[in-house]
C-alpha cells in the first residue's frame, strides 16, 4: 500500500478544514495510507517533510502555497521521494506552471493518476542556510511588491492582491545598477527587476517570460526588465509578452547566475522574502520528483 504524508498550512489552505478532509478522503478511497501533519510556523514544512522521508513515506503532498511547498521540497532534494502539489495558497505558481488543477480534490486526483517526473530546482545560499526555488527568484520591484502585500489581502483576494499592490507601488518604480554574471560572463544593466527563472510563466497561463523556459532543461533563465515610470513599465510588459529583443527586456541563460546591485535590492524566492542583493543562484538538474500528468 502506498503511503503519503499530507502537509497542510492552515494559514494558507482554502476552505479549511473541509478541504483537508476531502483531500484525505480522496487519498484513502484510492487505497493510500495517508497521514496528516499541519504547520504552525515558519520552517515547519521542511521539518515535517524530513520526518516523512525518515518514516518511509512514498509521497509528501503539500496543501498550501508556493512558500510551504518549497519548504517541504527542500527536504526531498536527492531523496527520490515524490512531491505532490495541491494548491491552497495565494499565487500557486508552481501548480499553474505544471497545469495542476486549482480545486484541491481535482488536484489530488491528478496527483494519484500522475507519474513521478524529475524537475530542476534553483539553489540559493543565504546566511540562514540553503534555499531552493521552483518557479523563480528575483531582485527589485517584484520582491518589493511581494513584501508589501498584506497577508490578510492575500488570503482574501489571492493573486489579485499582488496585482493591486503592483499598481499601488507603481509610483515607486525605479531602476538600479546591476552587475549580472551568467556562467562567468559579466554584463551591466540598469534594471527595475532581475528574475532568475526555472519555470516560464509568472501568471500561468497568461504571462510568459519567454518561450522555451522549462523546469526540466538543466538551466536557469535570466530576465532583466528596465523601467523607471508607468509608461516604461507598460512598454516593458508589451516587450515581454511579444518577446521583443532589445528595448526594455533582455534575456540570458546559464547554470550559475550572480546578481549584484547598487543600491542593494530586496530578493524573493518563489514569493518568500530572501534578504537583499547580492545573491547567487545555481541550477540543480533533476533535483526533485513531482507527481504530475
Amino acid at each position: 500500500m502506498a503511503r503519503a504524508l499530507l502537509i497542510a498550512n492552515p494559514a494558507a489552505a482554502r476552505n479549511r478544514p473541509l478541504a483537508v478532509r476531502a483531500i484525505l478522503d480522496t487519498f484513502r478511497s484510492a487505497g493510500w495510507d495517508t497521514e496528516l501533519a499541519e504547520t504552525s510556523g515558519p520552517g515547519d514544512a521542511r521539518v515535517l517533510a524530513a520526518r516523512g522521508v525518515d518514516a518511509g513515506m512514498d509521497t509528501i503532498a503539500v496543501f498550501g502555497g508556493d512558500g510551504t511547498t518549497m519548504q517541504a521540497a527542500a527536504s526531498l532534494v536527492g531523496t527520490g521521494v515524490a512531491l505532490g502539489v495541491i494548491p491552497g495558497g495565494t499565487g500557486n505558481l508552481l501548480a499553474g506552471n505544471l497545469r495542476i488543477p486549482l480545486s484541491p480534490v481535482r488536484a489530488t486526483r491528478a496527483l494519484l493518476a500522475g507519474q513521478s517526473r524529475r524537475f530542476d530546482l534553483g539553489r540559493v545560499e543565504r546566511a540562514d542556510g540553503t534555499h531552493y526555488f521552483a518557479v523563480a527568484c528575483g531582485a527589485g520591484y517584484d520582491a518589493r511588491v511581494m513584501a508589501a502585500t498584506p497577508a490578510a489581502l492575500k488570503r482574501r483576494w489571492k493573486i489579485a492582491a499582488y496585482i493591486a499592490t503592483t499598481f499601488r507601488l507603481m509610483g515607486e518604480l525605479r531602476t538600479a545598477r546591476h552587475r549580472i554574471s551568467v556562467d562567468g560572463a559579466e554584463f551591466d544593466a540598469e534594471a527595475a527587476m532581475v528574475l532568475v527563472a526555472n519555470c516560464g510563466e509568472v501568471i500561468p497561463p497568461f504571462v510568459r517570460l519567454k518561450r522555451g523556459i522549462r523546469p526540466d532543461d538543466g538551466v536557469l533563465d535570466v530576465v532583466v526588465i528596465r523601467a523607471s515610470n508607468f509608461r516604461q513599465s507598460v512598454r516593458a510588459v508589451w516587450h515581454l509578452l511579444r518577446e521583443v529583443p532589445g528595448g526594455h527586456v533582455a534575456w540570458a541563460r546559464g547554470s550559475d547566475i550572480r546578481v549584484v546591485s547598487e543600491p542593494a535590492e530586496p530578493v524573493q524566492l518563489d514569493g518568500e522574502p530572501g534578504g537583499t542583493t547580492p545573491f547567487q543562484a545555481t541550477v540543480v538538474p533533476g533535483a526533485i520528483c513531482i507527481l504530475t500528468q
